[in-house]
């Protein structure tokens, strides 16, 4: 599975990284509202989880943060240098791997914006997250929502951990993406359970632009979610 996924994105990285900035789902809908979340980062020490082209990174430099970011594709790790030239770090790392590059209690933020339902088990992204935050630290996830995934991939097992798959259409040449739906406790407990306290969750609506690019998606999530942002406290 794993493979799988570092390979749809080494195929998709090039024309992901072109569409990035204005693609609907990505710019007015994904990013507006983790950044609401992520808040305030001027002087802060942020680390970027699956950082992709590095665009989230781009957006918080310009901030004043201090990134660092890594992903399992090197292409997308490539574009995130070119995008972010001097301004911020990145390397290339799984993330269910530990991050044994980065010392604990380096980061004030860890933001992961579409990444957790990649990886069948969060234990280990979760445990390392909360490592390498300092007290009161903020961890912000943006994930598929789960109620939306379950209809979507028209599943008839809720309540387990399962692997899925579909066709991405919206980056050229058609992809077969790889993931995990899981239920909502799946997503919330896992959270708790390894040190945080989740003080938001965010059932996020497009902003106005997206109605322009896409119309009928933009009805739709007005009427029903498919992302959910969640942030979380080190205690």
């Amino acid at each position: 599975m794993k493979e799988k996924i570092k390979q749809a994105y080494e195929t998709l990285a090039i024309p992901y990284n072109e569409r990035i900035d204005h693609k609907p789902h990505n710019a007015y809908y994904d990013r507006p509202n983790t950044l609401q979340l992520i808040g305030e980062v001027k002087g802060l020490h942020v680390l970027d989880a699956a950082c992709g082209p590095g665009k989230y990174a781009e957006i918080l430099t310009a901030k004043g943060a201090k990134v660092t970011g890594f992903d399992l594709s090197p292409k997308m790790i490539e574009l995130a240098k070119e995008r972010n030239i001097d301004t911020a770090s990145f390397f290339v790392h799984d993330l269910s791997a530990p991050l044994h590059s980065l010392a604990d209690a380096s980061f004030e933020v860890v933001v992961c914006a579409l990444a957790m339902h990649y990886v069948e088990d969060w234990n280990a992204a979760l445990k390392e997250f909360y490592r390498v935050l300092k007290p009161n630290g903020r961890l912000v996830i943006s994930i598929e929502h789960p109620f939306f995934e379950y209809t979507y991939f028209k599943s008839d097992l809720y309540f387990e951990v399962e692997p899925v798959k579909c066709i991405w259409k919206g980056f050229g040449k058609p992809v077969e993406m790889n993931s995990y739906r899981r239920p909502l406790n799946e997503c919330i407990n896992p959270i708790i359970e390894n040190g945080f306290c989740i003080d938001h969750l965010l059932e996020p609506k497009p902003v106005k632009a997206f109605e322009k690019l896409d119309p009928k998606h933009y009805r739709e999530l007005n009427k029903f979610p498919a992302f959910m942002c969640i942030r979380a406290l080190k205690k």
